[in-house]
């Protein structure tokens, strides 16, 4: 999440300074080591639709939609330049500007709307985030394996919770939080079958176990502990958590599990070792290694 540049002018006196934002979990902003963002919950929301618009104005019926939803009280503009004063005088307060200087460098009025611009120096959880997974990403398609999983586990460290815990979502914001949450999960599966290709079945048989508890639908998830079950020796505990997930699928959603859990559950039962990425003893593999399954094969 970059932050816009904006021109030095006659009204800002002062240095850039430092800002830190937080988006993960609950939202933190400080400014120069300053922490004053509105208390009340609609301001906030404004705030955080403003922040994840990097460069790009958003519309006040943007604004006014993910306040109120479709039927906004007819004071709903006016209610909405109460708010952005409120976040100009908490901007002003942080960074030690004046108030003009942050109505026409930082929160702008826009055609239509308004734009916030942080200095070019901000620094935010998710853009780290986003920055190890990239890292993990190339990693990845270099084939070294250990080096993808560590850049995985750091941007998946740098997650406090849901974006903006704290904050009440409309459907801009709540899109974003699926979004987010979505990418968080894909790194989680991604660095959980690299640990198995390079033989931690042992270090992430717990962790599994509390994901696939919190999942409790999710195939991916479920054949990894139970690829992590059978490395270990446990291959009694990988079917009955086949059992138990097959269970809710069909009782609850009226589905059977897909074809790779299938033939994972056949494996186990029939206690034939199936081949598996090098170094790990040709115990049975996931049936999920994707682009980790090359990786594995150069792993460092």
């Amino acid at each position: 999440m970059r932050a816009a540049v904006y021109p030095a002018g006659r009204h800002d006196v002062h240095r850039e300074g430092n800002v830190e934002i937080k988006y993960m979990g609950q939202l933190t902003m400080r400014w120069e080591g300053r922490e004053k963002l509105p208390s009340a919950r609609k301001p906030r929301t404004v705030l955080a639709l403003l922040l994840l618009n990097d460069k790009t104005p958003v519309t006040t019926s943007a604004l006014i939609t993910e306040l109120w939803g479709e039927n906004p009280p007819r004071s709903a503009l006016t209610t909405l330049q109460t708010y952005i004063l409120q976040l100009r005088k908490c901007l002003a307060a942080m960074s030690g500007r004046s108030l003009a200087c942050i109505s026409e460098k930082t929160l702008v009025t826009w055609p239509c709307g308004y734009l916030l611009r942080l200095p070019a120096d901000a620094t935010s959880d998710v853009a780290e985030f986003r920055r190890f997974a990239r890292e993990g990403r190339e990693a990845e398609r270099r084939g070294h394996l250990a080096e993808a999983v560590r850049s995985y586990r750091a941007a998946l460290a740098l997650s406090q919770g849901p974006l903006f815990a704290d904050i009440e979502h409309g459907p801009l914001l709540r899109a974003e939080a699926v979004r987010m949450e979505e990418c968080r999960l894909s790194l989680v599966e991604r660095s959980i079958e690299g640990d198995l290709l390079l033989g931690r079945h042992r270090e992430v048989v717990s962790e599994l176990s509390a994901l696939v508890a919190q999942y409790p639908y999710h195939e991916q998830l479920t054949g990894q502990l139970m690829v992590a079950l059978v490395r270990c020796g446990r291959r009694q505990d990988a079917l009955a958590v086949h059992q138990r997930l097959r269970a809710r699928m069909v009782e609850d959603l009226g589905l059977e599990p897909s074809s790779h859990l299938r033939a994972l559950q056949s494996a186990v039962l029939s206690g034939e070792p199936l081949p598996g990425p090098p170094g790990t003893g040709g115990e049975i593999p996931t049936p999920y290694a994707g682009a980790f399954a090359t990786a594995a094969r150069s792993h460092d």
